[in-house]
């Protein structure tokens, strides 16, 4: 992955002064690009709720150079946490801890926990390695309005987020830590972009929380590339599933991820037909498949196995909803554990939708 990806020096060092002086910066990770703030400010992590439009209540992830000290950030470390951190850090797994006291309550929405990973993405590493020195944690959800489909390129950050984004000639005068400071002042809700290509998983992180270890067990909050079965030859358990009790976390909202064309999810079975039916009515469909069914419309063809289809989902959302059209139908892909991440954010994309397709039927 390193030797493929060009990691700017110049731009690091911009996008970690920027970060000190309580600008936010959107920064690549190998699952999606994250809208990061200093963990440590207050305020900073406040521009990033104000930027997205986020509830207050909902818990950021906190991201750590590879050599960052757990202790700093986290208290009751299980054996566990260490155990995971050793087998998949740098990498797509974020890890629900007890927030020691000095953490600021605003990365977790105000619960007593914190969300911490490692991203495995050379210019992630880079920035959180200049940032502080790599003693510093950013503070960072997915770089997009809260609740829409998360960017998975820089061009998608600034489709998404339009006057705020700082141009390369701003960014480059933060090199300097006084023009950081001017720059962070004069700002206001702005963000500096680093370009670090389409991000390699393309769906978030899997969240594990460990914070009840004692009572729970380990909790899987929200499936991602990193599936439960490679948890537990870590660990030696299965994670279950989340309950009542377990904590907020990011991402696990049942309607999220969503474009502003409605998503439907077909069966194989029954895409053909409902598609003829939809076009007999006059309804316009933007086609998401992984088989071969035939489209009057826009369709779009992803890899019929999870990493290929995960990589592609995000961007195929975006591109589909562009397209102008009533409806986004979705083939829906297999139901295996290997599916369990897309399926999750399929499912939440299309939450909000629900009967929308019996609903076009019905009229006349």
């Amino acid at each position: 992955m390193s030797d493929s990806i060009h990691v700017d020096q110049a731009a690091i060092a911009a996008g970690a002064a920027l970060l000190e002086a309580g600008t936010l910066v959107a920064f690549p990770t190998e699952t999606v690009y994250g809208l990061g703030a200093d963990a440590e400010n207050p305020q900073a992590v406040a521009a990033i709720y104000a930027a997205k439009g986020r509830p207050q209540d909902h818990p950021v992830i906190v991201h750590l150079a590879p050599d960052a000290d757990l202790d700093y950030w986290a208290t009751e470390i299980p054996q566990e946490a260490r155990q995971l951190v050793k087998a998949f850090w740098p990498g797509p797994l974020t890890l629900i801890l007890k927030r020691n006291a000095h953490i600021p309550d605003a990365v977790s929405g105000g619960q007593d926990t914190v969300g911490l990973r490692c991203p495995s993405h050379p210019v992630a590493i880079a920035l959180l390695s200049a940032f502080k020195g790599g003693k510093g944690g950013v503070a960072a959800p997915s770089a997009n309005k809260f609740g829409n489909v998360s960017p998975t390129t820089a061009q998608h950050v600034r489709d998404e987020f339009g006057d705020m984004v700082l141009s390369d000639a701003e960014m480059a005068e933060a090199a300097h830590a006084a023009a950081a400071q001017q720059a962070a002042s004069a700002a206001g809700l702005r963000l500096g972009v680093l370009d670090g290509g389409s991000s390699q998983v393309g769906i978030e992180s899997t969240i594990l929380d460990l914070s009840r270890l004692a009572t729970h067990g380990p909790v899987l909050l929200r499936p991602g590339h990193i599936s439960d079965q490679q948890i537990a030859d870590v660990i030696g358990k299965l994670p279950s599933a989340p309950d009542q009790a377990a904590p907020r976390a990011s991402g696990t909202l049942e309607s999220h991820y969503a474009p502003r064309t409605p998503v439907a999810m077909l069966s194989t079975a029954e895409l053909a037909n409902t598609l003829s039916q939809l076009e007999a009515r006059g309804r316009r469909v933007a086609l998401i498949a992984w088989s071969a069914p035939a489209a009057a419309g826009p369709c779009l063809h992803l890899p019929a196995d999870p990493v290929g289809y995960a990589y592609g989902l995000y961007a195929a959302l975006r591109t589909q909803d562009q397209k102008g059209c009533d409806l986004i139908i979705v083939e829906a892909p297999p139901q295996d554990s290997s599916w369990l991440g897309v399926n999750d954010r399929l499912r939440r994309a299309a939450f909000g939708s629900s009967g929308i397709v019996e609903a076009f039927l019905r009229a006349k």
